[in-house]
């Protein structure tokens, strides 16, 4: 067991730097609402034992805000995947208190984070997107994801991490999307030797609604090659996922899946890494 928390650690070092951005707030259906610059900084200390986080943010009409932390382990919410990719957020839902998640993607000198937050009801609330580069690099322009760029068969590897840090699980990945008519798009998705799940779904703007199946998913088209995908409405009783998305080039795409079972509990996290044929 400390072998795999020991692990965990190590994977967090990967996020270690001067990390210089900005939080994007999103409203629910897509449009920015603010956008913060901002400066957070993973500094080991001890040997690398502690971690000193600090977060400089710096709001246009207001004075700038700083807030420390520093840790020497990882808190239950927590977990890394190999490339450093990590999933901060509630381990269990409860509909009477605030719920949410983040997701945090790792690509060379750059990464991009999505934090969900649902205010004691079924549906999200709010949406912060933050985009990072190494402070001494230069970030890479990304446009706002559209549709059409995820049209095409995807394939990849998915490495699956777990709350109890029980081994990990790879599978291999296949992701067909197809423009099924002027505002339609079909999805045919296989993890490993499982069956496809199959799913339609409608184009609204910048936004695609899955509506069929037991529960329904919206998923969003953000600025920086982003997506989000979260419940359109928790159903109780019924498992559930959030997901961050990073088309990081043409061809190349990672996406990061915190999953709950039915119970509302969390039970596991996924990073695909999938190339477009």
């Amino acid at each position: 067991m400390a072998s795999a928390a020991s692990s965990q650690w190590a994977r967090l070092l990967k996020n270690q730097g001067v990390w210089v951005g900005s939080f994007t707030q999103i409203s629910p259906a897509g449009h920015v609402q603010q956008d913060t610059p901002s400066e957070v900084a993973l500094m080991p200390l001890n040997e690398g034992n502690t971690m000193r986080q600090t977060i400089r943010k710096r709001p246009a009409d207001q004075p700038p805000s700083e807030t420390v932390l520093e840790y020497s382990s990882l808190g239950r919410g927590v977990l890394f995947c190999e490339t450093g990719a990590f999933s901060q957020g509630a381990i269990q839902r409860s509909p009477v208190s605030e719920f949410g998640a983040e997701l945090g993607l790792i690509h060379d000198a750059e990464r991009l984070r999505v934090a969900l937050i649902f205010p004691k009801q079924p549906s999200l609330g709010s949406l912060t997107l933050i985009r990072e580069h190494l402070a001494e690099t230069d970030p890479t322009p990304r446009p706002e994801l559209r549709v059409e760029q995820l049209v095409g068969t995807w394939v990849g590897e998915a490495e699956t991490v777990f709350p109890d840090l029980q081994p990990p699980q790879t599978m291999a990945t296949r992701l067909e999307i197809r423009q099924a008519g002027p505002e339609t798009v079909s999805q045919t998705l296989n993890f490993g030797q499982g069956p496809a799940i199959q799913s339609q779904g409608q184009v609204v703007g910048s936004t695609l609604r899955f509506e069929q199946g037991s529960q329904p998913v919206t998923v969003l088209c953000l600025s920086g090659g982003a997506s989000a995908s979260f419940p359109t409405a928790i159903q109780p009783g019924q498992p559930f996922f959030l997901e961050a998305g990073w088309l990081i080039g043409p061809t190349l795409r990672q996406r990061l899946i915190r999953t709950y079972n039915a119970q509302g509990t969390w039970v596991s996290l996924t990073l695909v890494t999938e190339r477009k044929l």
